[in-house]
């Protein structure tokens, strides 16, 4: 087993490229390893989080015209953004969302999608199997029981597939808060998606601006 560490295997903004699927309302409605309120807040969370540092993100559905439309807190992200449509269930059987990460050059592939143990791990299996780097956003993920989503995991992490959260990604893009260009982006984002570290901040911000009281009077 080759054990991914060292600051290389750390994902970098202008190495990585996004691809969520099937974020849509049957898949939702099955959704029990996680509160759907939860998923759909970290998908949109990592949605934001990709265009503040310029991820390509390749949004994808299955059968749409049945399972509906992808989540309106994801493609108002993307306002105008072509959703690829699949019959296929393994996205990475599909040539025309392949073909469209092939084309970004980006060798670092992150998923995160609906259900866990179908959707996301059949793609990262495959893809972890042809020698790209993939990693899965677990809490922009969700399965049908906690268990589906836990076994998946293993599953994936057994084929060499890195685990990772919406918040811990954003932290690794970022890397350092010296990064101006992003630092006051991502920080929206967490206010909005963050819920106590976001709110942290506000109270935060409010405090040290916040005159202290005149002992005099």
């Amino acid at each position: 087993m080759t054990f991914r560490n060292g600051l290389s295997a750390l994902l970098r903004p202008e190495d990585s490229v996004l691809v969520m699927i099937d974020h849509q309302p049957y898949q939702l409605a099955n959704l029990n390893s996680h509160d759907p309120h939860m998923v759909v807040n970290n998908s949109a969370a990592l949605a934001k989080a990709a265009k503040v540092f310029d991820v390509p993100t390749i949004l994808t559905t299955v059968v749409a015209d049945r399972g509906g439309r992808i989540f309106p807190q994801i493609t108002d992200v993307f306002p105008g953004q072509e959703i690829i449509d699949r019959t296929f269930i393994n996205t990475w059987e599909d040539p025309s969302v392949v073909d469209v990460v092939k084309g970004t050059g980006r060798k670092q592939l992150i998923f995160a999608g609906l259900w866990t143990e179908v959707c996301v791990a059949m793609p990262a299996i495959q893809a972890a199997g042809e020698g790209w780097d993939v990693t899965v956003v677990t809490d922009a993920s969700g399965a049908v029981s906690t268990e589906a989503h836990e076994v998946a995991i293993q599953r994936m992490i057994a084929a060499g597939v890195n685990m990772i959260t919406w918040m811990a990604l954003a932290a690794e893009w970022q890397r350092d808060w010296a990064r101006s260009k992003t630092a006051g982006a991502l920080n929206e984002v967490m206010i909005q998606h963050a819920a106590g570290s976001g709110i942290a901040y506000l109270w935060e911000q409010q405090l040290l601006n916040t005159p202290a009281p005149n002992s005099a009077a």
